[in-house]
């Protein structure tokens, strides 16, 4: 029998592949960085193949045979009952992760890589020249690749689908059989608010959020989104970066999480809500805990936990009464006067405008959980050949129609507007919708614990909120699945309901319904 001293050398041996993992993880989300913010455009092929390189490397360091033979000693019952929770999830973690890899062909993994930066390039030329033509040959190629992959992890993880083996990738332990019955429920309640908000007399304003404001004046409305949040920029203590790209994002690891926006002369709220999304990306990444850096139960939950923390800054904090009340003033000291006659409940009523539109990172609140159930839906079928790359605009546009009475005018404001499907995320978007639901729940049990969190917010004061997140969500890391981390934090099952409750409301107090 294993004695403990090796058990313990064992355990140190396979934190330390785990370690070379997220150093070369790391390495490669910055060279990502690179690409969408300041590599020249003819370094795509170059680049192209460094990240593949770095995939190999990784994959090949994951399947080395002694990280088998390390998880066959640790996983055998009397290792696992000397570990602790976290050592236990750490071997898990790295098993889950070592099964998966071993049975993906080296090959495969070289040209998912190099595919996903070739497509990603192809998109924005495409998208730029509103010509979906340029573009589907690349795609197609991607979404063969992400099928071949998919079919081996589905034998692998025991899938029923291969659409749910992807969607495991993004949001540990979920189905589509899981999120077709919650988002059903789900669209239920946002068109019953949204039927609501239509029979108001309330009407936003709308222009007032086309006014001009030059960027040169965004860029100080972006440090002050930053600063009220605490995402660091500046200074010897500073984990942080800002930068411009098409299609903005968040990217790095605890001590270097950069985000990026998009500015619009004619939309000066857009770059605001991008930064306070991207920052509530950043803040949980940078409260992970320090003792479990370059651990697996050192990384984030999963998608829908992450973007749970992104839209509660940006939505339930950001797009709040009380933060517009604070903001507005000092967005009129900013802005040259293109805001001084903007009364507060005006601003309020138009930044919360509930309307359906073609895109989905401009959507509002209510409609923005439509957005998603039409990519869940296309996703499905594209996964199950029931719909072909040269059909995917007709049934997008169809969708935009039905979902949201909308017309598309071009595939640039349809199915190409984002960079999803180009990088290969299939399976990435109902992480989204689930980060509404969760946040839903996490703000249900923040206002029993920190009751006053709104008058901290309307005098500023974001401390109280952040150390609620930080304290019951960020400390957790990956140590649970997220249905177990939320039940661990609010102490209930996954539930629609604490969401649609915070809408109905919210709006109702706005829209007076």
């Amino acid at each position: 029998m294993t004695n403990m001293r090796d058990l313990q050398d064992k355990y140190a041996d396979l934190l330390a592949i785990a370690k070379r993992l997220s150093v070369i993880g790391s390495a490669g989300a910055i060279l990502h960085w690179d690409l969408e913010t300041k590599m020249p455009p003819k370094g795509i092929r170059q680049r192209s193949e460094q990240l593949a390189l770095l995939e190999v490397i990784a994959h090949q360091t994951l399947v080395d045979p002694r990280v088998g033979m390390l998880l066959d000693a640790l996983t055998k019952e009397h290792a696992l009952a000397s570990m602790d929770d976290v050592q236990k999830r750490n071997v898990h973690l790295m098993k889950k992760a070592y099964d998966e890899e071993v049975a993906l062909p080296e090959e495969l993994v070289e040209a998912i890589a190099k595919q996903s930066a070739i497509t990603v390039d192809r998109w924005k030329k495409a998208k730029a020249a509103k010509d979906y033509s340029l573009y589907r040959p690349e795609l197609d190629s991607m979404i063969q690749l992400r099928k071949e992959s998919a079919a081996i992890l589905r034998d692998v993880k025991g899938s029923r689908t291969e659409y749910d083996a992807l969607l495991d990738i993004y949001e540990p332990g979920m189905t589509e059989g899981r999120i077709s019955d919650v988002f059903t429920e789900m669209r239920d309640g946002l068109m019953r608010i949204m039927h609501s908000v239509a029979s108001s007399d309330a009407r936003p304003d709308l222009s007032i959020m086309k006014r001009r404001v030059p960027v040169e004046m965004q860029l100080g409305i972006s440090k002050e989104a930053m600063s009220f949040i605490g995402y660091q920029t500046e200074g010897a203590e500073a984990a942080g970066r800002l930068d411009e790209t098409e299609h903005p994002f968040t990217i790095g690891y605890y001590d270097d999480v950069r985000i990026t926006t998009h500015y619009y002369e004619d939309r000066f709220m857009s770059s605001l809500f991008s930064v306070l999304h991207e920052g509530g990306h950043a803040l949980y990444e940078q409260a992970l805990p320090r003792e479990w850096i370059y651990q697996p139960v050192g990384n984030t939950c999963s998608h829908g936990i992450h973007e749970s923390q992104s839209r509660f800054v940006e939505n339930i904090v950001g797009r709040s009464p009380e933060f517009l009340s604070y903001i507005l003033p000092r967005l009129r000291s900013m802005t040259g006067g293109a805001l001084d006659d903007l009364e507060e409940r005006d601003f309020v009523l138009a930044v919360n405008a509930v309307m359906p539109s073609k895109i989905r990172i401009e959507a509002d609140e209510v409609t923005y959980g439509l957005h998603i159930i039409i990519r869940f839906e296309l996703e499905k079928d594209i996964m199950d050949g029931k719909l072909s790359v040269d059909e995917l605009p007709q049934a997008w546009n169809e969708k935009y129609r039905r979902y949201l009475g909308v017309e598309v005018q071009h595939d640039s404001e349809g199915v190409m507007q984002d960079t999803h499907w180009a990088g290969g995320s299939i399976g990435y978007f109902p992480s989204y919708a689930l980060g509404n639901l969760y946040g839903g729940m996490f703000l249900r049990k923040m206002e029993t614990d920190v009751p006053d969190w709104k008058e901290s917010v309307a005098r500023g004061d974001f401390a109280p909120v952040r150390s609620w997140l930080a304290d019951n969500v960020h400390s957790k890391g990956n140590l649970y699945d997220p249905a177990d981390l939320v039940k661990v934090v609010t102490g209930k099952d996954l539930d629609v309901e604490p969401f649609i409750g915070y809408l109905d409301e919210k709006f109702g107090a706005i829209y007076g319904y």
